[in-house]
């Protein structure tokens, strides 16, 4: 299904911050609207098509699946971020799989006229450098986290992303409030384990008084004890 919002929807994304209300309209005018139920994929691993995909409204999954079927999800993505860039930078297949997690709207914006848009506004180009190396540090410290922490601390580095995401000042906040409650294979398929594990150790969380259960989410009851665990194992050094 097709839309065509005002481009004012595109002003929720950073990437696109102090450009020109005429290029914004521009910008707009090039793009294919599409309103996209929760469960459908956006984009496969190793398609070759290369639009970038803007998400305007919703939340979508970039996920993948190993050789044994297990899922791996890297990440959430909601409304301001894009995703498929790394594609129509490079021109190569697409390295994994998109799906809405809920009803989304997306601005569609080819390969061209994405290219287009970086060489005429190069402040863009820059902060979309910056979303690059971000993603990169990002990548780097789950990484480092599935090669060497055991479960128990794999979770708690990935609740306490969580929780730092719900929080608009994660850094004064003692509590934060995951909602909806994530479901165990959800947080599995973060960590690289099973269901069965995750519930063993958001129990032990509970039984420690660090975490609780509510009917619709999950409450880290101190986010700096949480976040001195995680800094406990993986050290304070740069990376």
């Amino acid at each position: 299904m097709s839309d065509r919002p005002s481009s004012l929807a595109l002003r929720r994304f950073a990437l696109f911050d102090e450009l020109p209300a005429e290029r914004l309209d521009a910008l707009a005018g090039r793009c294919t609207w599409r309103r996209v139920p929760a469960g459908q994929p956006l984009l496969l691993r190793r398609q070759r098509r290369a639009d970038v995909f803007l998400v305007v409204d919703g939340t979508v999954r970039v996920t993948t699946y190993g050789a044994n079927g297990r899922q791996v999800t890297f990440r959430d993505l909601g409304a301001g971020e894009i995703v498929g860039d790394l594609s129509a930078l490079d021109g190569q297949p697409r390295s994994a799989d998109v799906v809405t997690v809920a009803d989304s709207l997306v601005a569609v914006l080819e390969r061209e006229a994405f290219l287009a848009m970086l060489q005429e506004e190069p402040a863009v180009a820059l902060r979309l450098m910056a979303r690059l190396a971000l993603l990169v540090r990002q990548l780097s410290e789950r990484v480092i986290e599935l090669s060497t922490l055991g479960v128990q601390n794999r979770l708690h580095a990935e609740l306490l992303r969580l929780a730092r995401a719900a929080t608009e000042d994660a850094d004064a906040a003692r509590e934060a409030r995951i909602a909806p409650v994530p479901r165990h294979a959800e947080l599995a398929s973060r960590i690289s384990t099973n269901r069965e594990q995750v519930t063993r150790e958001l129990n032990a969380l509970v039984r420690a008084g660090l975490l609780r259960k509510e009917a619709d989410a999950l409450v880290v009851t101190d986010l700096a004890r949480l976040a001195r665990l995680v800094a406990e194992v993986m050290g304070d050094g740069e990376r």
